[in-house]
């Protein structure tokens, strides 16, 4: 089993920046793919990043290319999303996940191939 606890949520201004951090406990966090996803009052959960087991590879929704950095510590079992020039329509609760996926070259946007989530952390933006 593994477990998923994300901090670092908050109300900041837009053009703000934020980092979220997610600790995982259980097994071996380096056995895991990663990925960050949000949900919006009214919407349904979307993808935000996704970083695979090495940390070697990264992908990001169209809205995250450029602000959002999604990177992982497998030392500390942490994975970080660090998000820059925030605007008013990033606010969501904002989660992560794990899937326990072979392969290096595994990539995943799809919510439902991700086995392990964090209860999430809410992130609002003000204009």
């Amino acid at each position: 089993q593994v477990q998923l606890v994300e901090s670092g949520g908050g109300l900041v201004q837009a053009g703000g920046s934020l980092r979220l951090s997610c600790a995982v406990s259980g097994r071996a966090f380096s056995r895991y793919h990663m990925a960050w996803f949000r949900r919006a009052l009214g919407k349904e959960r979307e993808f935000v990043a996704f970083v695979n087991w090495s940390g070697g590879r990264t992908t990001y929704a169209e809205s995250a290319k450029g602000r959002f950095t999604i990177s992982r510590d497998n030392a500390k079992n942490t994975l970080y999303l660090q998000m820059s020039t925030l605007k008013p329509e990033d606010t969501a609760d904002y989660y992560c996940a794990a899937a326990g996926k072979p392969g290096t070259l595994w990539y995943s946007s799809d919510d439902h191939d991700y086995n392990y989530w964090g209860q999430g952390t809410q992130v609002t933006v003000s204009s």
